[in-house]
Parts: structure tokens; C-alpha cells; sequence
């Protein structure tokens, strides 16, 4: 992988090791905990606009970006109806899909997570629910957190026009509920082909749960997908 990259990451998440119990004393002092997304813990609203919930028992596909793909598979694999979920790179073409290449951030390319899903278990709507409640900060421009750069920008990559007019449907109705201490600048784009990434990055989380930049951005969001959507989360 990137070395320069991976890093820069470590760096961050030791910083935040060193700063932890301080961090953890204002939480527990705090009358309401911030998440990730700078809302609190109480969901935003459900989707108005969204697909039936029945009657499609055909898998249908998801593609979604939103800062380090680790953590965003990761989220998506503890969710209920997901049959799976690949860590890749979406925008960009064939040539530059590699991690060294699209870490220049000159590619187009988006790191993004292709999701399976059954939709007589999860809808779309709710999959999206979760992207940007718990997955990532869609107030965020062309960066999640300690990843700066357009491969970590916000996108949802629609498959199909329902897709695209839920996607559309929703923003909308967050912007105007104000769900969001920001505008949301979380891009609708048409469906492109999917790249997956290498191997090496595939079930990072799962498989690297103590690494410093998992436990330090991404296993919370676990947390909380499971306090704040109980029913969707599987263990």
C-alpha cells in the first residue's frame, strides 16, 4: 500500500491515543455525545422517498464512497440484509485503478465500497440512512476526517435512476431538515465501473480491528451503528 499514506495514519491515530482519556473525560461529562457526523446519537430522519421492501427478491448492488474505504466496508458488513461488501475504486478509469495511483488523488477515482444487498431485508433508503449518519461527514468536501484528498470525497454512485431519485430525494430532505450543522456535499453520480482494490485491503477491518487508525476512526462507528440502529446491526 501507500506507505506514506498509511503513515500519515498511524501518525494521526497515535496523536489521538495520546489525547484519549482527556477526550474520554469530556464525553463522559457531556450531557450528549457528539457522533461522528457532527449530529448526536439520535438518528436523523428516515428516507421519505425510498424503494418497496418486498416483492424484489433478486440481490440488488450499492455503490458508495465516503472518505477511507476501510471503515466504510467495514460498517456495511455489520449490517443485516448485506450479503457483502468490497473495498474499490469507482470514478476513474481501468488505467489508474490502483491504490499508488489513485492516492495521488488525480484520478478520479473515488475509494468506494460496492455493496450486495437483499432488498426484502434493508432498503436502499435505509442503507443510505446509514451512510450518513454513521459511515461519514457529508458536510465534508473532498475529505473524512484525517484523509484529505478527491479519492476521500463524498459520493453515491446510483445504479439506476430509482436509485438516483431516492439519493436525490433524501439530500434534500436532510438540507431541509436540517439534519446537519452544514450543507451536505455528498455528490449523486451516475453509476460507473466498479475496480476492486487489492487483496491487502479487503476485510481491514475485520481483520485489523486493533490497528491505531481502526480503533481510533472506524470501531467507533460500529458502536455506533449498534446503539443507534439496533435493528439493522448483526455482530
Amino acid at each position: 500500500m501507500n506507505a506514506a499514506t498509511f503513515r500519515l495514519r498511524a501518525i494521526l491515530a497515535a496523536g489521538l491515543a495520546v489525547v484519549g482519556l482527556a477526550a474520554a473525560v469530556f464525553l463522559v461529562r457531556s450531557p450528549v455525545m457528539p457522533s461522528a457526523n457532527g449530529t448526536t446519537l439520535s438518528p436523523i430522519p428516515a428516507p421519505t422517498v425510498d424503494e418497496p421492501s418486498t416483492g424484489r427478491p433478486k440481490p440488488e448492488t450499492a455503490v458508495l464512497a465516503g472518505g477511507c474505504f476501510w471503515g466504510v466496508q467495514g460498517v456495511f458488513q455489520h449490517v443485516k440484509g448485506v450479503a457483502g461488501a468490497e473495498s474499490g475504486y469507482a470514478g476513474g478509469d481501468a488505467a489508474t485503478a490502483d491504490y499508488e495511483t489513485v492516492s495521488t488523488g488525480t484520478t478520479g477515482h473515488a475509494e468506494s465500497v460496492r455493496i450486495t444487498y437483499d432488498p426484502t431485508q434493508v432498503t436502499y433508503g435505509q442503507l443510505l440512512r446509514i451512510f450518513f449518519d454513521i459511515v461519514q461527514d457529508p458536510t465534508q468536501l473532498n475529505r473524512q476526517g484525517p484523509d484529505v484528498g478527491t479519492q476521500y470525497r463524498s459520493v453515491i454512485f446510483a445504479q439506476d435512476e430509482t436509485q438516483r431519485n431516492i439519493a436525490d430525494a433524501y439530500i434534500a430532505q436532510l438540507n431541509r431538515a436540517g439534519a446537519f450543522p452544514a450543507p451536505i456535499v455528498t455528490n449523486v453520480s451516475p453509476g460507473t465501473q466498479f475496480f476492486p482494490a487489492e487483496a491487502y485491503h479487503q476485510d481491514y477491518l475485520n481483520l485489523h480491528p486493533d490497528s491505531p487508525y481502526i480503533a481510533s476512526y472506524d470501531m467507533p462507528k460500529l458502536d455506533e451503528l449498534k446503539s443507534t440502529f439496533p435493528d439493522l446491526y448483526r455482530a
